[in-house]
C-alpha cells in the first residue's frame, strides 16, 4: 500500500552506499593501487600475413605470349602460374608523399583590402554604371535584330529580280526548209 500523504513510488530503490557499479573481475581488478602501480599494456599482435591480390595484368600478358586464347585456357594458366602483386605497390607507408611546390599555400587566400581612395571617388559606382550602360546598349542591338521582318520569297524577288529570259528562235524540224 502507498504511504499516507506521499505519492506512490513506481521505480526501483537504489542499492546502498557500499555497492560499486560495474563488473568486478577477481583476478585483474586490484582497485586504485593496481591502477597506479602497474602498467597493463596490450601485448603487440603479430600482423597476419595478408595475401596480396592477383596481378591479372602480368598473368594475362604471359598467357597471351604462351598462345592461349580461350577463357578456359586462361583459367588453367592462372592456376598454373599464380602471380601476386608486389607488396610495395599497396603499402601506403612506403609511398612517398606528393611533391608540392615550396611556395604553395594551403587554404583560402585572404581578400585584398579595399582601397579607401576608390571609395571616396565613387569609382565602384562609376564602374557599375558603365556596365549597366553597356548591358542596355547590347540589349537594344539585340532587340533591333529581332524586330526585323523575315524575308519571304516575294521580298527576295523584289530585291533581286530573276534575269529576263532570252527569246529562243527554235522551230519545228519539219518547217526548217520553208
Amino acid at each position: 500500500q502507498a504511504e499516507l500523504g506521499k505519492p506512490q513510488r513506481n521505480c526501483y530503490t537504489l542499492p546502498g552506499f557500499d555497492f560499486s557499479y560495474g563488473l568486478y573481475v577477481h583476478r585483474t581488478d586490484g582497485g586504485v593501487p593496481e591502477a597506479i602501480g602497474h602498467w597493463n599494456t596490450v601485448k603487440p599482435r603479430t600482423a597476419s600475413v595478408q595475401k596480396m591480390p592477383r596481378d591479372f595484368i602480368t598473368m594475362n600478358r604471359g598467357a597471351l605470349k604462351a598462345g592461349y586464347t580461350t577463357a578456359h585456357e586462361f583459367n588453367l594458366y592462372y592456376k598454373a602460374k599464380d602471380i601476386r602483386c608486389k607488396d610495395d605497390e599497396y603499402s601506403r607507408f612506403k609511398r612517398c608523399p606528393p611533391k608540392v611546390p615550396a611556395d604553395l599555400t594551403y587554404g583560402i587566400t585572404a581578400r585584398p583590402c579595399t582601397p579607401l581612395f576608390d571609395l571616396l571617388q565613387h569609382k565602384y559606382k562609376e564602374l557599375w554604371m558603365e556596365q549597366q550602360r553597356a548591358l542596355t546598349a547590347a540589349q537594344r542591338v539585340e532587340k533591333k535584330k529581332k524586330d526585323k521582318a523575315r524575308e519571304t520569297r516575294t521580298t527576295l524577288l523584289r530585291k533581286h529580280p530573276l534575269p529576263a529570259k532570252e527569246e529562243s528562235f527554235w522551230h519545228l524540224p519539219h518547217l526548217e526548209k520553208v
